[in-house]
Protein backbone atom coordinates (compact mmCIF):
# COMPACT_ATOMS: atom_id res chain seq x y z
CA UNK A 1 0.00 0.00 0.00
CA UNK A 2 2.28 2.94 -1.36
CA UNK A 3 -0.37 5.20 -1.84
CA UNK A 4 -2.14 5.90 1.37
CA UNK A 5 -4.05 8.35 0.00
CA UNK A 6 -8.19 7.47 0.75
CA UNK A 7 -11.18 9.10 -0.60
CA UNK A 8 -14.10 9.12 1.95
CA UNK A 9 -17.34 10.14 3.40
CA UNK A 10 -18.16 11.69 6.32
CA UNK A 11 -21.54 11.40 7.85
CA UNK A 12 -23.02 13.34 10.53
CA UNK A 13 -25.46 11.41 13.33
CA UNK A 14 -28.87 13.55 14.07
CA UNK A 15 -29.12 11.96 17.38
CA UNK A 16 -25.53 12.63 18.95
CA UNK A 17 -24.17 15.80 18.33
CA UNK A 18 -20.53 15.91 17.45
CA UNK A 19 -20.81 12.31 16.58
CA UNK A 20 -19.72 11.24 12.78
CA UNK A 21 -19.27 8.28 10.90
CA UNK A 22 -16.36 7.73 7.97
CA UNK A 23 -16.91 5.62 5.30
CA UNK A 24 -14.25 4.68 2.71
CA UNK A 25 -17.40 3.88 -0.03
CA UNK A 26 -20.37 6.37 -0.22
CA UNK A 27 -23.41 4.87 1.17
CA UNK A 28 -21.46 1.50 2.27
CA UNK A 29 -23.47 1.87 5.57
CA UNK A 30 -23.21 -2.66 5.38
CA UNK A 31 -19.91 -2.32 6.47
CA UNK A 32 -20.95 -0.78 10.04
CA UNK A 33 -22.60 -2.88 12.81
CA UNK A 34 -26.43 -2.57 12.87
CA UNK A 35 -26.52 -2.00 16.91
CA UNK A 36 -24.11 1.07 16.20
CA UNK A 37 -26.03 2.23 12.93
CA UNK A 38 -29.02 2.08 15.47
CA UNK A 39 -27.91 4.16 17.44
CA UNK A 40 -25.97 6.32 15.05
CA UNK A 41 -29.59 7.50 14.00
CA UNK A 42 -30.16 8.15 9.45
CA UNK A 43 -26.88 9.06 8.52
CA UNK A 44 -26.44 12.76 7.06
CA UNK A 45 -23.81 13.27 4.51
CA UNK A 46 -21.37 16.40 5.60
CA UNK A 47 -18.19 15.87 3.12
CA UNK A 48 -16.00 13.87 0.60
CA UNK A 49 -12.73 14.18 1.77
CA UNK A 50 -9.06 12.95 0.52
CA UNK A 51 -7.16 11.66 3.35
CA UNK A 52 -3.32 11.43 3.72
CA UNK A 53 -1.13 11.34 6.11
CA UNK A 54 -0.12 15.07 5.94
CA UNK A 55 -3.94 16.11 5.87
CA UNK A 56 -4.50 17.38 9.39
CA UNK A 57 -8.28 16.42 10.97
CA UNK A 58 -9.56 18.53 13.86
CA UNK A 59 -10.01 15.91 16.32
CA UNK A 60 -8.54 12.99 15.12
CA UNK A 61 -5.13 11.42 14.09
CA UNK A 62 -5.97 11.11 10.12
CA UNK A 63 -3.58 7.86 10.67
CA UNK A 64 -5.61 5.98 12.76
CA UNK A 65 -8.76 6.76 10.77
CA UNK A 66 -7.34 5.40 7.10
CA UNK A 67 -6.16 2.37 9.15
CA UNK A 68 -9.81 1.74 10.51
CA UNK A 69 -10.90 2.61 7.26
CA UNK A 70 -8.65 0.46 5.50
CA UNK A 71 -9.33 -2.60 7.79
CA UNK A 72 -13.00 -2.28 8.65
CA UNK A 73 -14.44 0.09 6.01
CA UNK A 74 -15.45 2.83 8.82
CA UNK A 75 -14.51 4.79 11.51
CA UNK A 76 -16.78 6.63 14.12
CA UNK A 77 -15.63 9.68 15.57
CA UNK A 78 -16.81 9.79 19.20
CA UNK A 79 -18.10 13.29 20.22
CA UNK A 80 -15.50 15.41 22.74
CA UNK A 81 -15.53 14.39 26.30
CA UNK A 82 -16.91 18.05 27.97
CA UNK A 83 -15.17 18.85 30.91
CA UNK A 84 -17.51 21.41 32.68
CA UNK A 85 -15.17 24.13 34.75
CA UNK A 86 -15.89 23.49 38.48
CA UNK A 87 -16.67 26.29 40.77
CA UNK A 88 -14.83 26.46 43.59
CA UNK A 89 -16.16 29.49 45.41
CA UNK A 90 -14.14 33.06 45.72
CA UNK A 91 -10.41 31.95 46.84
CA UNK A 92 -10.01 35.72 48.13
Amino acid sequence: MADKSLHCWVYRSPRKQEMYLYLADEDAFDKVPQALLERFGEPILVIELELSPERQLAREDVNKVIANLYDQGFYLQMPPQLQPELYHGNLD
